[in-house]
């Protein structure tokens, strides 16, 4: 068993690692079409956004056999669900290159000014982007704890360009009153890459958890007398616990509806109970494993 789901975990890590490049070339082809003004560069990232669909719906697909036929435990049990959140980001991710391309595809301008676009300094934010995800793409591969930790400082450059763009915006219009639409598209552009950092940023805090057992999701958000000291990640025991209940409950439900009397109405609540008993203490058990 140890064998098959070694062997199982990198596939899929190597599925997230294609998926990863797939959405990095997006992003930069989108973010070069717009500097450039290059349509059929823009029209491409479009297409290939059907690509990086598939590639969630693969993953989705491996990560729900992976829990649902080796019942990972520890630090396996944190790696799918680890892959589970990254490729959900990634395809957001692929998302937002589609529709910066999409405002190329469908511009009536034949260039953009190069004075307005160093001004918003959206070549500058393109890079930190790109950049950061590099960086988690080495962070998960090395399992570098350090290095994933340092991407969360890198999204602050983000937030600043985002934070000054629409005053840069409003000064441009008073000379350029023509250019109201264009503007406006240039502002989701650079509120989509301040997105992208945003989702990069979970998906470093995904690596953490993988490699640390941390949850740094929503900190400083939520209350710290629920979460406790111990390391132990919520969404891990809820999916577990469903796995384990549901493939419980299949064969004895299926067995109790057809192959009972209904006279033995009150033996087949029993036998529910007991289901349920055990469930629970196979949800007790997950904590354990996890921390």
């Amino acid at each position: 068993m140890v064998k098959f789901i070694e062997s199982e975990l990198v596939s899929l890590k190597k599925e997230v690692n294609e998926m990863w490049t797939l959405v990095y070339n997006q992003l930069d082809r989108a973010g070069e079409a717009v500097l450039t003004f290059n349509r059929d560069q823009a029209q491409q990232v479009i297409v290939r956004e059907k690509r990086v669909n598939a590639f969630e719906l693969k993953i989705d697909s491996d990560v729900e056999d992976t829990i649902a036929l080796y019942n990972p435990v520890a630090i396996d049990l944190r790696f799918v669900l680890a892959m589970f959140k990254i490729n959900s980001d990634l395809e957001r991710l692929g998302d937002f290159a589609e529709g910066i391309a999409r405002f190329v595809v469908r511009s009536e301008e034949t260039v953009l000014d190069s004075e307005l676009l160093h001004s918003l300094r959206i070549e500058e934010m393109l890079k930190q982007v790109l950049g950061m995800l590099e960086m988690t793409k080495n962070a998960l591969n090395e399992e570098n704890l350090e290095l994933a930790l340092n991407v969360f400082s890198k999204d602050n450059l983000l937030d600043e360009i985002n934070a000054a763009a629409p005053a840069v915006l409003t000064k441009y219009l008073e000379t350029h009153p023509d250019n109201f639409l264009t503007c406006l598209e240039l502002g989701t552009v650079i509120r989509k890459l301040e997105r992208a950092g945003d989702h990069i940023t979970n998906i470093a805090e995904e690596i953490v958890f993988f490699i640390d057992a941390k949850v740094l999701k929503h900190r400083d958000k939520v209350d710290g007398h629920f979460l406790g000291k111990e390391k132990t990640h919520l969404n891990a025991v809820l999916v577990y616990t469903f796995a384990t209940f549901v493939y419980i409950m299949r064969p004895i439900k299926s067995i109790l509806n057809n192959n009972l009397p209904k006279k033995t109405e009150k033996s087949k609540n029993m036998l529910y109970g007991i289901v349920f008993y055990l469930a629970g203490l196979k949800k007790g058990s997950i904590f354990a494993s996890l921390s």
